[in-house]
């Protein structure tokens, strides 16, 4: 299978496009052919070690993905072979497959494409939890949403 890989730390120029071993799916786990990946910051900081985890490389990024089902593994029977998926992974979504534990793993909606699934969950994670348990909004108060346009981190154009 083809993946992107992170062989050297760097930035977006230093990933490559190689043949990598397909995963194997072991218990407990659900193997995915990706059809869209998520491209989140912490992504570009992985890359360049400067996040809390430091795959080995080499690695393929993408922490976000969907596509659907090709086998799943012992002891998995929330989701079967054929099903659309979303699955929050860490890394390894840069990749024509990918593993997902099988808690990280969700059915999508016939409808939503695979594209908007495989950037929903850092996003709309990452605003539940300002909105939650950040901002702890209270019965009667107004809230005013800014920049709801997308996911975006820092002051960037």
């Amino acid at each position: 299978m083809k993946a992107v890989l992170s062989k050297e730390v760097g930035g977006p120029d230093s990933l490559v496009i190689e043949d990598a071993p397909m995963p194997e799916c072991g218990k407990g786990q659900v193997l995915i052919e990706v059809k869209a990946c998520g491209v989140n910051f912490p992504d570009s900081l992985i890359i360049q070690d400067m996040y809390q985890f430091k795959p080995p490389r080499p690695f393929s990024p993408g922490g976000e993905i969907a596509g659907f089902v090709k086998e799943v593994g012992e002891g998995v029977s929330h989701v079967k072979v054929g099903d659309r998926v979303l699955a929050s992974i860490g890394n390894g979504g840069m990749a024509e497959y990918a593993v997902a534990a099988q808690h990280a793993v969700m059915p999508i909606p016939e409808g939503m494409p695979f594209e908007e699934a495989a950037a929903f969950l850092m996003t709309y994670g990452t605003s539940y939890y300002a909105l939650k348990d950040r901002a702890d909004p209270k019965p009667g108060e107004k809230l005013l949403v800014l920049g709801a346009a997308g996911g975006g981190q820092g002051d960037g154009p």
